[in-house]
């Protein structure tokens, strides 16, 4: 049940009266006594969920988990092996940038007229 905020248009008080959402916005001050009560908008409480069941992973099937475990160990073996065949595995990037400098070296052949 929340809390609804109420201010009395009478005598100007300001209070906070717990009741259901279903019951009806009060109208009699508890202040002052008239029929004066206004319901505010107010901002609420935020929810707070404790336990578990409430992220995302908690709902992950025994599939996706193997499927997880199995890529991230992967991912670990070929990290491994980088470190052990001495940090780089571009040998294409480095192949075609000496290619395109043997280019560069090349003067281009212009026809005279």
């Amino acid at each position: 049940m929340p809390t609804y905020e109420y201010e009395c248009k009478k005598c100007g008080e300001a209070v906070e009266i717990f009741h259901s959402m279903s019951e009806p916005a009060r109208t009699k001050c508890p202040s002052c006594g008239k029929k004066g009560l206004k319901r505010l908008i107010g901002a609420g409480a935020g929810f707070i969920f404790k336990g578990s069941g409430f992220y995302i992973t908690d709902y992950r099937s025994e599939a996706y988990k193997a499927k997880a475990k199995a890529e991230s160990a992967t991912k670990e073996t070929k990290k491994s092996d980088d470190k052990a065949s001495g940090g780089s595995s571009d040998s294409k990037s480095s192949s075609s940038s000496d290619a395109k400098a043997s280019k560069a070296e090349k003067p281009s052949e212009k026809k005279s007229d």
